[in-house]
């Protein structure tokens, strides 16, 4: 068997009625490339292996589970990839669904990795910490809405699918986690630069508490921070509004 590893943020899924919902979900959009991301004791795995027609890898960055998935799944012979996904190159060329039980220590930084294969990756399903999930799918004007939400929904509709509570894995995370599923938009955000958009939103909820004006004064002409848009905290904006800011910057 397996030990698991704190240090990794591991929290390995058990309760198959879960996983059944989790696959029944990724079955709903085609793909031919899939990319599991901490695979683990291999809850998911062993579904995703039987696949038809799908060119499967996983990255795993815990050398032990690595050699436990291929002993366990020696006839399948699936493909590893021994690292962590933020270090990693896009493992296919064309497009690829990613899906994962993502660590928790770092599933922010994951759904950031995965803006940068944006053109390459359609869908992502993928559980998180609930916290996180909810913020991921936030809308403008609730108090969860903050860098991640402003940042990732430029590119993907996200939705939030479902609780996992913590007697589905073992061990229980002191946590409850969800499940969200992001979709590619087809239409851009038209901003006058990701790198102002980006600036801005970052600089904006940095004093999210404060009005626009006084929280992003330092990246206006002082003629223009009088517009009564900037009278709004950062939370009450939408990502389109941010994006035509972008155009006023300095």
């Amino acid at each position: 068997m397996h030990r698991l590893k704190k240090s990794l943020g591991q929290h390995f899924l058990k309760d198959e009625t879960y996983v059944h919902r989790i696959i029944e979900t990724l079955k709903e959009d085609a793909f031919t490339q899939l990319l599991e991301v901490g695979p683990g004791g291999g809850a998911l795995t062993r579904f995703l292996l039987q696949l038809k027609e799908v060119e499967f890898k996983a990255v795993e960055l815990d050398e032990e589970k690595i050699t436990y998935l291929h002993k366990t799944f020696a006839a399948q012979n699936p493909e590893i990839i021994s690292g962590s996904i933020l270090d990693i190159d896009a493992p296919f060329a064309g497009t690829f669904t990613v899906i994962g039980n993502f660590p928790y220590n770092i599933s922010s930084q994951i759904l950031f990795k995965i803006l940068e294969w944006k053109d390459q990756v359609p869908v992502v399903i993928g559980m998180f910490q609930k916290e996180v999930a909810q913020r991921a799918a936030a809308k403008p004007g609730s108090k969860i809405y903050g860098i991640l939400s402003a940042l990732v929904q430029p590119f993907y509709e996200i939705e939030y699918l479902f609780d996992v509570p913590p007697v589905a894995f073992n061990p229980p995370p002191k946590v409850m986690s969800g499940v969200i599923r992001l979709k590619r938009k087809k239409d851009e955000l038209q901003t006058r630069s990701m790198k102002d958009y980006n600036l801005l939103v970052k600089t904006a909820f940095n004093q999210r508490r404060k009005a626009l004006r006084n929280a992003v004064k330092g990246l206006f002409d002082p003629s223009v921070i009088s517009g009564p848009v900037f009278s709004k905290r950062a939370e009450e904006l939408s990502i389109q509004e941010f994006a035509a800011l972008t155009f006023k910057m300095k």
